[in-house]
């Protein structure tokens, strides 16, 4: 199949350069097979370099019943058969100026009870910055931009504001990170456009993300920095495991919860109540950087007020 011969050669992409990029020992591939149908490989880098800990999952998996997950916003699909692929990676950096990124694109194709399946494309990719810099989110939004521009005018707009409202913690009404791109349920465009955009999608974070971590990975750190990124590290989990649709639709399914939860960072830390210093590098990345705006419209004067 054409999708599943892409999102093994991106897998295969991804983890060189990422394994490249770190310098030490690379990934660690572990095949697996699912009970209900299906299976994977996962490919987990642990204690790396530049990357503390990150993984970078191919899945194809399928079942007589689509998850609940799935079949929320496809009420009448509830109860059928499904299967589903993807690649889906998380990144975190041991460098708290290093931001965690992450990156999904996948498939779903079910059983409309009359021998005919519905499909749909759905992913993006989104970053987490602990102590962010303006000319690393506004790249990254750049190639986001660039990605979709062959789409069509608006699908960096919509899709940008897509992913900003659902990285979102509701329960504590801030953003996971400064987004990027989201899109989910596409089929309106007819197999062979949606399936080139997600091609264009899953091409495109190597290129937003590699330059980033070029430009922070030997930045001087200290604890106070590395206290704080696992302060954050902990709002990363919270929503991964509240929200997430992929991490709900792999447990539900049945799925290799190995596999589901590499998502999650090595460490991670709570604090009751904490507030930063006002005025404080930590305070600038709530009150500005995880405010959703146009951040190809910013510029080094609007950051600081000036």
């Amino acid at each position: 199949m054409l999708v599943r011969d892409y999102l093994l050669d991106l897998q295969d992409r991804i983890c060189n350069s990422l394994a490249a990029a770190d310098g030490g020992e690379g990934f660690v591939e572990d095949a697996w097979d699912r009970a209900g149908g299906g299976g994977g490989r996962t490919r987990v880098m642990a204690d790396g370099q530049v990357f503390e800990q990150g993984g970078v999952n191919f899945s194809h998996v399928f079942g007589d019943q689509l998850p609940p997950s799935a079949s929320k916003a496809r009420p009448e699909l509830a109860g059928r058969g499904f299967q589903a692929m993807g690649v889906s990676l998380v990144m975190h950096p041991r460098n708290p100026h290093v931001p965690t990124s992450h990156a999904n694109v996948r498939y779903f194709e079910a059983s409309n009870g009359d021998g005919e399946p519905v499909w749909w494309f759905g992913g993006g990719f989104d970053l987490t910055p602990y102590y962010p810099v303006l000319e690393d989110i506004v790249h990254w939004h750049q190639v986001a931009s660039d990605a979709c521009w062959p789409w069509g005018e608006q699908v960096y707009a919509e899709h940008k504001d897509w992913c900003d409202r659902y990285f979102h913690n509701r329960h504590r009404d801030e953003a996971r990170g400064v987004g990027g791109l989201f899109f989910d349920d596409l089929n309106e465009w007819g197999f062979d456009r949606c399936f080139g955009f997600l091609r264009s999608v899953g091409d495109a974070y190597l290129d937003a993300y590699l330059p980033i971590v070029e430009r922070r990975r030997d930045q001087p750190w200290s604890e106070r920095e590395r206290a704080f990124q696992l302060y954050r590290r902990g709002r990363y989990v919270e929503f991964n495991l509240v929200y997430d649709r992929g991490t709900l639709f792999g447990l539900q399914s049945g799925g290799r919860t190995e596999s589901i939860l590499m998502s999650m960072p090595p460490q991670a830390a709570w604090r009751y109540n904490w507030q930063p210093e006002p005025g404080s590098p930590e305070a600038e990345l709530t009150d500005y950087f995880l405010v959703p705006r146009d951040w190809l419209s910013v510029n080094a004067e609007e950051q600081h007020g000036t």
